[in-house]
């Protein structure tokens, strides 16, 4: 196996990390998701269960004010910004995105943001703007995947991305050897250290032949995902919380969030 390839099973492979996790909320950091569309708050709603379980210290949810009066009741965590007549996040929500983002150590897009462009506006407009960590996935990467110059060099970031999203980030960071669904894990590994390592400088979160796969810096740890079960939008909350609470480590800190932990 290559010295940049690490395997994660059933054991942290970073056992002292997980073993100085934050023990009080007060220490275990906050972290704001952004999300929705008039047509669902599935993403953001399965964003706050999975951070809340990784022992988040606080959360904020920011929906479209659009869903104000159906989500109210059942999701009474959330707080809302103004909708656009699609049903998005209109342009104006970006003060309240940057007031909460002053408040957070990290800001997630989970996703179902929609495909308006006055969202996406949005949603390029505040990346440019916040410097703290981002962590993207969902469709709130689509974005970012079809315009990689907005967080190319950004390493403040974290991508969590399904194989078609990486595939057109590479495409369009014009990546010379096309990333296809039969590299087989051992080349997949070593495709993506050279990713990591030579075109982008935010970390990567992805799924290949059944494992979660981590590349920051060049860097690669697999883990299978019969070990994590979960969706791609409940990764990204936990990784955002294990990466907050760990700024200085993120290769351990995102690889050690994808093994689930007994509290």
């Amino acid at each position: 196996m290559a010295e940049y390839w690490q395997k994660q099973t059933t054991e942290p492979l970073f056992p002292d990390l997980v073993w100085s996790r934050p023990e009080t909320k007060r220490g275990a950091g906050k972290l704001l998701i952004l999300g929705g569309h008039t047509q669902s708050f599935a993403a953001p709603a399965e964003a706050y269960t999975a951070a809340t379980a990784a022992r988040i210290g606080t959360v904020r949810v920011i929906l479209p004010s659009s869903l104000s009066r159906t989500v109210n009741k059942l999701f009474p965590a959330a707080e809302y910004a103004p909708t656009n007549p699609s049903g998005g996040f209109a342009t104006t929500a970006f003060s309240e995105f940057l007031s909460e983002s002053d408040w957070a150590d990290s800001v997630l897009l989970s996703g179902d943001f929609g495909k308006n462009s006055e969202t996406i506006a949005l949603l390029e407009n505040f990346a440019s703007k916040y410097s703290g960590q981002l962590v993207v996935t969902g469709d709130g990467a689509d974005f970012f995947c079809t315009h990689p110059t907005s967080f190319v060099d950004r390493p403040n970031t974290l991508a969590v991305l399904d194989t078609t999203q990486l595939q057109k980030l590479a495409t369009n960071l014009k990546v010379t050897e096309a990333l296809t669904t039969n590299l087989g894990l051992v080349r997949f590994a070593e495709w993506l250290h050279e990713f990591t390592l030579n075109h982008l400088s935010c970390p990567i979160i992805t799924t290949y032949e059944e494992n979660i796969v981590v590349s920051i810096g060049g860097r690669v740890s697999t883990t299978p995902l019969k070990a994590s079960s979960s969706s791609l939008t409940s990764v990204a909350a936990t990784a955002a919380t294990w990466w907050l609470q760990t700024p200085a480590k993120p290769f351990e800190a995102i690889t050690s969030s994808v093994l689930p932990h007994k509290d």
